[in-house]
């Protein structure tokens, strides 16, 4: 490359995009013209400096990854890696479209492929080709949506974002890779403080999430919340026992025993009374 690859990093939180400036400052190919803490700082840094390729959070207030590209232009963007959380949506539509994206958390490697990948579309001039899976994949999400982004219509419907699909994998980071997890694998989950272990046949995965937020990404007709620490897959009980005061012995189906609180009674109630 003759000159420098001209980057711009585009995210809401100022730690991922120091993140993302030290793992570029590693690269003597690279140059960080500027670091956007919004959808309209971006637009007019995209407009004005012209980078060869963007690093875009996609979910950001008031402006958010996808209305930065439909306000530029799908044509008119660099080459873009979105970095985002996991979003089952967005990555159907990534992966339907071959655009690369980031997922938090990423480590060295993948970050360093997603970057030769874009240094491969700048040397070979390939702007145009990212810019028809761009523009295609804005199409793909307005059919799928009914026109609005997923982000974009939950900001502007809470009811709707309350209705959010369950997820149906989990991203899981170890042994310096990231892989995906299927929802239906996990035996049961239990917490400990900003940490669950997702418990899946003889093997146990660890993740940075708390037990309600995961809770309310499951879907209820799937998996049960016994205890104010455990969440157990329903396909995986095999009996349920009762103990003293309301309480209950689980047994799954690999022989594991779970205590079900009197807490949640009324949840084990109901998929009792289903049983009846």
């Amino acid at each position: 490359m003759n000159r420098k690859l001209r980057a711009l990093i585009v995210d809401d939180e100022s730690l991922a995009r120091e993140a993302l400036l030290v793992m570029l400052d590693d690269d003597p190919e690279i140059e960080v013209i500027a670091e956007c803490r919004n959808g309209k700082e971006a637009v007019t840094v995209i407009r004005e400096q012209s980078p060869d390729v963007v690093f875009l959070d996609i979910q950001m207030p008031e402006m958010d990854g996808f209305q930065v590209v439909e306000e530029v232009g799908a044509r008119q963007m660099p080459v873009t890696i979105f970095v985002t959380a996991y979003d089952k949506h967005a990555l159907r539509a990534f992966e339907a479209h071959a655009l690369d994206y980031l997922l938090k958390p990423f480590d060295h490697d993948r970050f360093n492929t997603a970057l030769q990948r874009a240094k491969t579309f700048v040397r070979q001039q390939k702007l145009g080709e990212i810019s028809e899976s761009l523009f295609a994949m804005l199409q793909d999400m307005k059919l799928k949506t009914g026109g609005d982004s997923p982000t974009d219509a939950d900001n502007r419907n809470p009811e709707r974002a309350a209705r959010k699909e369950p997820i149906d994998r989990v991203v899981i980071k170890s042994g310096g890779r990231i892989y995906f997890l299927k929802i239906e694998e996990i035996d049961w989950v239990e917490g400990a403080g900003d940490y669950l272990s997702l418990h899946s046949g003889n093997q146990t995965h660890l993740i940075r999430e708390t037990m309600g937020n995961f809770h309310a990404k499951l879907d209820s007709q799937k998996f049960l919340r016994i205890h104010r620490s455990t969440i157990v897959n329903i396909e995986r009980i095999k009996d349920i026992r009762p103990l003293f005061k309301g309480d209950y012995v689980i047994t799954l189906t690999s022989g594991m025993r779970l205590k079900a609180s009197r807490g949640y009674r009324r949840e084990l109630q109901a998929l009792l009374d289903e049983a009846r």
